[in-house]
Formats: structure tokens, C-alpha cells, sequence
């Protein structure tokens, strides 16, 4: 395959082997947790002007969940975007995805918390999932003492952290609680089957393969694939009504694309509203690369907009 990328792209895939080594893939979750930490570290970027962030957790049923709240200039109640990072439900933390925040509460003027959920493979599903709705509803309980109006609150994710923002969503409709403005999936991963075309258009990435993606699922569930639900893979759902309004973005040159659009298909055909967008230049994790690529900047300013959109 001779993928038509994005040129910027194309320099950001560059910049990123000259200092990866792919066989980390296959090593010590130690390592691909340092690895991922140098990637941020690599396409860390400043705040935007005016963008302040603050660390803070949720005391829940005897845990603590770090998150970290971010806020732009604007004064008064805000609309809130809870935030889940990608990184297979393995790597990845509030650092990670710094600057990808900040930007995401700049483009919408909105109050944006990320959460740093527990990770695999120490803590298999339903760890993270558990996090992330716990985390919601923390806000949605508590917000009004950070300025956020509670009224107005949507998820957002990236790859693992989309799957994540759609399971939340589930578990909001299905526990009545909160109820969301919308959903923000980019790239996620939503079901079980690795086999579909995309997966095999796009085994060997880049910056994913399809044998990284059966290690992070593994490792999520704790090597036992079968006992996934609803909340651990979206698809599985017994149906998709009454869900909040999506935005769903995937790439054509991603395994994952598929998973992506199927999900949405499930969604637009039970009755929700969907936007959904595949970017024909793009890879898996394109998020990083806003800065880099036209057409990722372009991605980026959909999703603004969207999520400006659900919030209004």
C-alpha cells in the first residue's frame, strides 16, 4: 500500500519513527508507557492565551480519580467537555494529552476536564470505564462550584478515549444519569471484531497495527475477550436509542476506521443525530499532528465546531 497522505502527515509519521522503536510494541508495559510519555513530550505544545489549567480529583467509593480542569478566558458558567485520553486503555495521562486539551478548550470556549483513569493491564475493564462515568457524574453533581453549567456537558475522546466517551454515554442513558449534550468520537475503537476490511487495509499502520490493537484489547480485558459488554466494546449494545448527539470522526489509512463507521451507522439508524466524517488522508492518532497537517488542523476545527454545536 502506497497510502495518499497528507504531506504533513507524512513529516509527522518522520518525526515520530526517527525516535520509535516498533518492537516496543511487543515489550514491557513500562516501556510503552515511557515511550508514549517521549511522544507527548516530542508534540508537546504551549496553552493557548488565556487557557489556565488546574489539577483536582474526585474522592469516589474510597478511590481517587485525578483530572485536570481546564478553562478559557471567559468569565461566568461555562459548558464542560469531559475529556478521555487515547493510548489503548494502557498508556497515556493527563500529560499526554496537555496540549491537545488545551487547544480543544480554546477552539470551543468551554470548560474541558480531562480524567486520568486507571490503566491496563493492572487494571482491566471495568476500571477505566468505571472512572470515566464516575468522573462524569462527579461533575455533573459538583460542577456548579467550578463555574461549569451542569446543564450542558458532552464527552470527548480520542481512539481508547473514544470508546471510553461512547461507553459513558451508554451508561448515561441506561442509568438516567446525567443526561449529555452530545459525543465526541475520534477514532474510536467501539467493537470486537478486528477482522473487518480496514483492519486488514491497515494491519501494519501507521503509527497502528492491527497486532498492537489485539494486545491493547487483551490487556483491557484481561485476557479474557469474551466477557466484554456494552461498556467495554459500544457495539455490543442492545440498541442505540434515545443516545446523545454524535460526532464521529475516523481516518481512511486507520484499522480502526471501520469501528468507526459502523458505529455510526448504528447510531444514525437508530434515530440519533450523527455527524460523521472520514478523513481520506489521515491516519490513527492524526490528533497530534493539528499543528503539522492541513488536514488534521481541518479535523480539529470540525470537531470545534461540532462540540460548540452540542454545547450551545
Amino acid at each position: 500500500m502506497n497510502p495518499n497522505l497528507d504531506p504533513g502527515i507524512k513529516a509527522y509519521i518522520e518525526k515520530v519513527m526517527a525516535g520509535y522503536d516498533p518492537a516496543i510494541e511487543n515489550g514491557p508495559v513500562s516501556l510503552q508507557r515511557q515511550a508514549y510519555r517521549n511522544l507527548g513530550k516530542a508534540f508537546a505544545t504551549p496553552h493557548p492565551p488565556g487557557v489556565t489549567s488546574r489539577d483536582l480529583a474526585a474522592e469516589i467509593e474510597g478511590r481517587r480519580i485525578p483530572m485536570r480542569l481546564y478553562r478559557p478566558a471567559s468569565a461566568g458558567p461555562l459548558p464542560a467537555i469531559m475529556f478521555f485520553h487515547g493510548g489503548g486503555w494502557v498508556v497515556g495521562d493527563l500529560d499526554s494529552h496537555d496540549g491537545i486539551v488545551a487547544d480543544l478548550c480554546a477552539a470551543t470556549d468551554a470548560a474541558v476536564i480531562a480524567v486520568d483513569y486507571r490503566l491496563a493491564p493492572e487494571h482491566p475493564f471495568p476500571a477505566a470505564f468505571d472512572d470515566c462515568y464516575a468522573a462524569l457524574c462527579h461533575v455533573a453533581d459538583t460542577g456548579a462550584g467550578l463555574q461549569i453549567d451542569t446543564r450542558r456537558i458532552a464527552v470527548c475522546g480520542d481512539s481508547a478515549g473514544g470508546n471510553l466517551a461512547a461507553a459513558v454515554a451508554l451508561a448515561a442513558r441506561d442509568r438516567d444519569r446525567p443526561r449529555l449534550s452530545g459525543q465526541a468520537l475520534l477514532y474510536p475503537s467501539c467493537g470486537t471484531d478486528l477482522d473487518l476490511p480496514s483492519c486488514h487495509e491497515n494491519a501494519a499502520g501507521p503509527m497502528l497495527t492491527r497486532d498492537a490493537m489485539l494486545i491493547y484489547w487483551n490487556h483491557y480485558m484481561g485476557e479474557e475477550p469474551a466477557r466484554a459488554t456494552a461498556y467495554a466494546a459500544p457495539m455490543l449494545a442492545a440498541n442505540f436509542r434515545n443516545l446523545a448527539p454524535a460526532f464521529v470522526t475516523t481516518a481512511q489509512y486507520d484499522p480502526l476506521r471501520d469501528d468507526g463507521r459502523l458505529y455510526a451507522e448504528c447510531l444514525r439508524n437508530a434515530g440519533n443525530a450523527v455527524e460523521y466524517r472520514n478523513a481520506p488522508r489521515l491516519i490513527h492518532g492524526w490528533l497530534r499532528a493539528r499543528h503539522l497537517a492541513a488536514d488534521a488542523a481541518d479535523e480539529f476545527q470540525a470537531l470545534a465546531r461540532a462540540l460548540r454545536r452540542m454545547l450551545a
